[in-house]
């Protein structure tokens, strides 16, 4: 299928954090509808390899380095920016926002947080809400998401022990409806494709189905046939944990909040932005899981154990 006008020269677009969940399946989506990827990652690995044999330009760079930034921004279109909850977001949008300005890039797309606001308890959340705010004063197109919890985060905590699944957690009764990140690739690419409607648009994005984590658990045994618990922690356990795996400061400061925040019912609700811009309703956490079975039949590699 020709994705281009009559005459259209297929556009460069930058992929950040190209190696993650939403990066990787965007650099896919994108080749696969014609575009030309600049992929950047942060090393030359395995899946740095895979997006170059797909047929990506892989460039290797830190957000946090202007002079690689602004390298990778030339003869760009539109780029997609992702940045790890880790410290330096307000400088890496700095450098993204310069950088782009100069090359005469048209669009940025960024990944925020749907607990992004003035007044969040999280360092990080609050970080990203100015980093939004620095992207909106630019002259660039810019369109923030802010997505609930990813499903893969079910991957992340899950404990399976003597056949019975487990998925300990700080969320009480808070509920919200995973969204996949291959779902939200599609509202990614979307924008970055057509991003004049999006201009200053703020997107929160859910999957289908609005559950607490009972509900979440059930249907996770529906689909594996195994019976599968929802065991709510406390918060200090949560941060010991956290601390066990070796998650830093920022991360336990982060998620501790972010605990505090879904039991608030700041990540709950639906809509329909995933269809709607993405083309596509998003998977169900049953259809994630049978999408994804494989990485139920072990513990996830931040598993809180009793």
């Amino acid at each position: 299928m020709n994705q281009f006008r009559d005459g259209e020269v297929s556009r460069l677009f930058l992929v950040t954090a190209a190696t993650g969940k939403t990066g990787r399946a965007t650099v896919e989506l994108l080749l696969a509808r014609g575009h030309r990827v600049r992929a950047m990652a942060h090393r030359d690995d395995e899946r740095s390899r895979a997006l170059a044999a797909a047929g990506a330009e892989v460039v290797h760079a830190d957000l946090l380095d202007f002079p690689a930034v602004a390298a990778a921004m030339s003869g760009v279109s539109g780029a997609y920016f992702c940045y790890p909850i880790r410290p330096g977001l307000l400088e890496a949008t700095v450098n993204v926002a310069q950088a782009a300005t100069e090359a005469g890039v048209r669009s940025i797309v960024s990944m925020s947080q749907i607990s992004a606001r003035r007044e969040a308890g999280s360092t990080a959340a609050r970080q990203h809400w100015l980093a939004e705010r620095v992207l909106d004063r630019t002259g660039l197109l810019t369109t923030h998401l802010r997505p609930t919890f990813f499903a893969e985060w079910l991957t992340s905590w899950w404990d399976r022990r003597d056949g019975i699944g487990y998925l300990r957690l700080p969320f009480g009764d808070g509920r919200h409806a995973p969204i996949a990140a291959a779902d939200q690739a599609r509202v990614i690419a979307a924008v970055l494709a057509e991003p004049e409607p999006h201009d200053r648009a703020a997107y929160r994005l859910h999957g289908p189905v609005e559950l607490d984590h009972h509900g979440i658990a059930a249907a996770v045994s529906a689909e594996l046939g195994i019976p599968v618990r929802y065991e709510p922690i406390s918060d200090e356990e949560f941060a010991g944990a956290m601390t066990r795996h070796g998650f830093p400061a920022h991360l336990v400061q982060h998620l501790g909040h972010v605990a505090l925040d879904y039991r608030n019912g700041v990540f709950a609700g639906t809509n329909d932005n995933i269809e709607k811009i993405g083309g596509r309703a998003p998977l169900s956490v049953g259809q994630f899981v049978r999408e994804n079975r494989a990485e139920f039949d072990t513990d996830g590699p931040y598993a809180v154990k009793p």
